[in-house]
């Protein structure tokens, strides 16, 4: 983000509030930032449930998706949708109650298929380069396993489109440029799905 390789595909995107962030923090800070993150064990972000209808929702704060005071519901349709199970929890900045990942039903099966097989060349599986479980190989492949879906969805979005530039990047875009919606839903799904 400091050196400009990395931006949002999505104009509201998060990353995109945080590159005048990395910008403006010294090589030092961002390192021991980085040392930091990298500290924190890994923990689930999300409970995955798989629907047809999920409640209507509408931004909020923080990008966070809040869900609509009517109770209204709507067809899921090719998407995810992540809502706090506790927002006002999660408006205080506080991550321990976790999400609610409503991913379309069937998603995490064909999400695994396509993560452990590739779909016959299409795309690699993912266990190649992420390990065994998704858990990550050291500090070259991050662990993907239990994951925000959002953010991981938002990840591949970006690699697909170019917007995801710098270090490994060029490593990651041949293996998703001929994934579909559909296919980064349902490869969300299913790392999402995970225990980190």
């Amino acid at each position: 983000m400091k050196d400009g390789k990395r931006r949002g595909s999505v104009a509201h995107a998060t990353v995109n509030d945080m590159i005048p962030v990395a910008k403006a923090i010294d090589v030092e800070d961002a390192k021991l930032a980085g040392e930091y993150f990298y500290s924190v064990p890994a923990v689930r972000s999300a409970r995955v449930i798989e629907t047809d209808t999920v409640p209507v929702t509408h931004p909020g704060p923080h990008n966070v998706q809040l869900v609509d005071a009517t109770g209204a519901k709507e067809p899921i349709g090719i998407r995810i949708i992540e809502v706090p199970e506790d927002v006002n929890r999660t408006m205080l900045r506080d991550a321990t109650p976790g999400f609610i990942a409503y991913v379309p039903n069937g998603s995490i099966k064909r999400g695994e298929m396509l993560a452990k097989t590739g779909d016959s060349g299409r795309t690699v599986p993912c266990a190649t380069c992420h390990g065994e479980g998704l858990k990550g190989i050291g500090d070259i492949f991050p662990p993907l396993a239990g994951r925000s879906s959002a953010a991981t969805a938002r990840q591949l979005y970006d690699f697909k489109s170019g917007a995801r530039d710098g270090r490994y990047a060029a490593l990651m875009k041949p293996i998703v440029a001929h994934l579909t919606d559909q296919d980064i839903v349902d490869l969300t799904a299913y790392i999402v799905s995970l225990q980190p």
